[in-house]
């Protein structure tokens, strides 16, 4: 009980924080527009540890390495406040073992938004601001199953099958992180 409270606040934190960044260097890599609620309350909660790192950080092309970085530091002190908890300090390990963090951060992130994608085009009087923000994020996912995937009496199956593809690599990566906590 005493690492699972503060394991699980430690998840809910960085999953917000981590989360955000993610979706701030997602949303600028498609040049999504930041002038709605989602994009005001991404750069609300991460800007106070992006700003600073991108004097550091240069941007690479259209992807935002400044958030991703800052995805990264969430993460690895998420991992050195749990070793640290537990009494297993294993410094070699720690950027290896976030870096897998962060890919199931990611993958956790993508299923959400193909979930809320998926119910937003089931639901006929969703906000079309949100529905179209939260569409152009998800397109680029499932575009390329659809070629794959016909509608099946309407319904559009892509979404599922993301998700299922998406569920498959965090198996993988859950198996790279049990990995990566076996080294020293």
């Amino acid at each position: 009980m005493l690492y699972q409270i503060p394991s699980f606040l430690l998840d809910v934190i960085v999953g917000l924080l981590g989360g955000a960044c993610l979706l701030r260097l997602y949303m600028q890599y498609h040049r999504m527009p930041f002038g709605n609620p989602l994009g005001r309350f991404v750069f609300a909660v991460s800007d106070w540890i992006v700003l600073p790192l991108r004097r550091i950080v240069p941007s690479f092309r259209r992807w935002d390495m400044a958030s991703g970085v800052a995805a990264w530091l969430l993460v690895l002190a998420k991992y050195l406040l749990m070793s640290l908890l537990i009494g297993a300090l294993r410094f070699g390990s720690l950027p290896l073992l976030s870096l897998f963090g962060l890919l199931q951060l990611a993958v956790s992130g993508l299923t959400a938004l193909l979930i809320v994608y998926a119910v937003l085009s089931w639901v006929p009087n969703a906000s079309a601001m949100l529905h179209d923000l939260i569409a152009r994020l998800a397109e680029p996912l499932v575009r390329p199953l659809r070629r794959f995937i016909p509608p099946v009496g309407g319904v559009d199956l892509s979404p599922l099958a993301a998700i299922v593809l998406l569920q498959v690599g965090a198996i993988v990566i859950g198996n790279l992180l049990g990995w990566a906590y076996t080294l020293g």
